[in-house]
């Protein structure tokens, strides 16, 4: 009842308070990236795929520039990647633009976090059961290890938790997340910046 019912009526009912309280936060951080990104714009869209593969897009906060080296070919993500945006990554508050996600339903606030489509045909028949619920802004493999860990463990976890859903599951998978958020816990660093981890590959 509650992972096919419940989960969506409290993730809508969160997600819209949660707007209706941040919204001035949310545009100062629009207008200051506005600025920093030196153009680029203030947000970040892309195709992702939700539960059962339907492809949505998501939005999130853009944290880079979008320079470019002389070959016309963009710099490396740890060179366009702003000061601005790397306060905005490290807390997390890129990801506070997905509550529109969820409010339109492509998104829940927490389940396996939506990867890239490109993806897809990677995973093998265990792997895709991740897409069996709707994708989280966060998640059971954010809370233990996040870009820490492998891919195969990360798809195990979300795997988990697709089998394991649960009000008190959530709840553990929130209190953790705002302690790892505020602790700035397992992101990957590359020369001192925050960068993306190593794309999936489909044999790691």
């Amino acid at each position: 009842m509650y992972k096919n019912f419940f989960k969506r009526l409290i993730d809508f009912t969160l997600s819209f308070l949660a707007l209706a309280i941040l919204w001035p936060i949310l545009l100062l951080i629009t207008v200051w990236l506005r600025f920093a990104n030196k153009g680029a714009g203030a947000f970040f869209f892309q195709e992702r795929p939700g539960k059962d593969g339907k492809i949505f897009k998501v939005i999130k906060f853009k944290t880079m520039t979008d320079e470019r080296g002389a070959d016309g070919i963009l710099l490396p993500d740890a060179d366009r990647l702003t000061k601005v945006g790397k306060f905005v990554r490290s807390t997390s508050i890129d990801e506070l633009p997905q509550l529109i996600n969820v409010l339109k339903g492509d998104m829940a606030l927490i389940g396996p976090r939506p990867l890239l489509v490109q993806y897809l045909p990677l995973y093998n028949k265990e792997q895709a059961r991740r897409h069996e619920v709707r994708p989280g802004i966060t998640g059971w493999a954010q809370i233990n290890g996040r870009n820490n860990i492998s891919w195969a463990k990360k798809f195990e976890l979300d795997v988990w938790y697709v089998d394991h859903c649960s009000l008190l599951i959530d709840i553990i998978i929130i209190l953790k997340t705002i302690k790892k958020t505020l602790y700035r816990e397992d992101i990957n660093q590359v020369d001192g910046e925050w960068a993306t981890r190593d794309p999936f590959s489909g044999n790691n």
